[in-house]
């Protein structure tokens, strides 16, 4: 449908005749605007947390042997991957792929000679593990493992290292099942305490060197090879690619497939969000529809004019929806300003969160601002806006000239 300049003039200087209106209009429209904007910028920060923690995690793509994420073994390893060195050099050669990771998952008990606590351990490479989980990962006392130590080492979730009463320096004992089914142990030094940031894993969670946890358990394999790319939007496309060439030798998924945290966080976060947007969307709706029926009643009699001036109908719904455009595009550029603002404002200010449930320490308040998004509010806004008004003219703009003209 087509507007010209006088038209668009008209119906701009329409939203003029009564500007305390238009002024709370348009205000409520910019509120709407901004609160969903900031919902969604929250939303949007949380989602690329949670993404980032979870695949620094686990990796971006992981390769198990057969059966390895089923968690179901008669004996530890069972589903172990063998030959994990050369595998590794293999993904390396690949293009976007930045360090491939072995880990081996294992667990028992752990003692100081007085007390034991169980344990959950990961065995890693030290040299490159806690330089992909980098931020995600506290040190609250002491070093991380540091690689070919001279005496094995650990590092322990705090929790854990409270409830045994250790700390750096303290040489404790660490008991598994080998692959075998038969007992071993052997001792270590606590080079570290660590927080992961949830409080049930730091009660169970130990790490050592790869070459002590396979000593441990008398193997060579490891549970999973964690592949770290370029970036994280390659997952799906390499994971999937991975499946093709290895077949059914390997088992290989990508970080979403094992990120449980990630998927109830966005599940809970788009209902809510989702549910609040579409909220304040319809508050806009009511505000610039109430403007607009006020609007039109008030001008019945010159619609008729209008009309009798050979005006159709289909013009006149033109004039007010491009009125409830231009009240509903101005609410909404003054939202998007407003929302950047405040963005920029909690990004310097460093606010934190509190702890959510389950976590030991707060995150912090930021909201992420992107082109994307800031368009697609502003499009919605102003479409609604337009509609509603587009509802409220057009019985108006259908009336008889004659009655229209003796409305009083």
């Amino acid at each position: 449908m087509r507007i010209d300049v006088t038209w668009l003039a008209m119906a701009l200087k329409n939203t003029l005749r009564n500007r305390r209106r238009s002024l709370v209009t348009v205000a409520i429209a910019a509120t709407g605007t901004a609160a969903a904007l900031l919902g969604a910028g929250f939303a949007q920060y949380t989602y690329h947390s949670l993404a980032e923690s979870a695949a620094r995690d686990t990796g971006h793509v992981i390769v198990a042997a057969p059966g390895g994420f089923d968690g179901i073994d008669d004996t530890p390893l069972q589903h172990g991957l063998q030959g994990g060195p050369a595998l590794a050099r293999q993904l390396l050669a690949r293009s976007g792929v930045r360090r491939v990771l072995p880990r081996l998952q294992f667990s028992g008990l752990l003692s100081n000679g007085e007390k034991s606590e169980v344990f959950v351990g990961t065995g890693v490479d030290p040299a490159q593990e806690f330089a992909v989980r980098g931020p995600f990962i506290k040190v609250i006392a002491g070093d991380l493992l540091e690689p070919d130590a001279a005496r094995p080492g650990i590092v322990l979730g705090k929790m854990l290292a409270r409830s045994l009463g250790a700390a750096p320096g303290n040489v404790l004992t660490l008991l598994s099942t080998t692959t075998g089914g038969s007992l071993n142990a052997v001792d270590v030094t606590v080079t570290g305490v660590v927080s992961s940031g949830f409080a049930e894993l730091d009660k169970r969670m130990a790490l050592v060197d790869l070459a002590t946890a396979q000593g441990l358990l008398a193997t060579d394999r490891v549970s999973t090879l964690g592949v770290y790319l370029e970036a994280l939007d390659d997952s799906a496309a390499t994971a999937a690619a991975l499946r093709g060439t290895f077949g059914k030798r390997y088992e290989v998924r990508d970080w979403r497939d094992l990120a449980q945290v990630y998927a109830s966080v966005r599940g809970l976060y788009d209902r809510i969000f989702g549910f609040l947007g579409v909220i304040l969307l319809v508050i806009v709706l009511g505000a610039v529809a109430n403007t607009l029926a006020m609007a039109v009643v008030e001008r019945t009699r010159e619609i008729g004019a209008l009309r009798a001036m050979g005006t159709t109908p289909r013009e006149v719904m033109r004039l007010f929806t491009v009125e409830g455009m231009a009240l509903g595009a101005t609410g909404a550029a003054l939202g998007m300003l407003g929302a950047a603002g405040i963005g920029v404002v909690l990004l310097a200010a460093g606010i934190q969160m509190p702890p959510p449930p389950g976590r030991t320490g707060g995150y912090p308040l930021d909201i992420v601002i992107t082109p994307a998004m800031y368009a697609a509010a502003g499009i919605a806004v102003t479409v609604l806006a337009g509609i509603a008004a587009l509802a409220v003219s057009r019985k108006a703009a259908h009336r008889s000239v004659v009655e229209a003209l003796a409305h009083v």
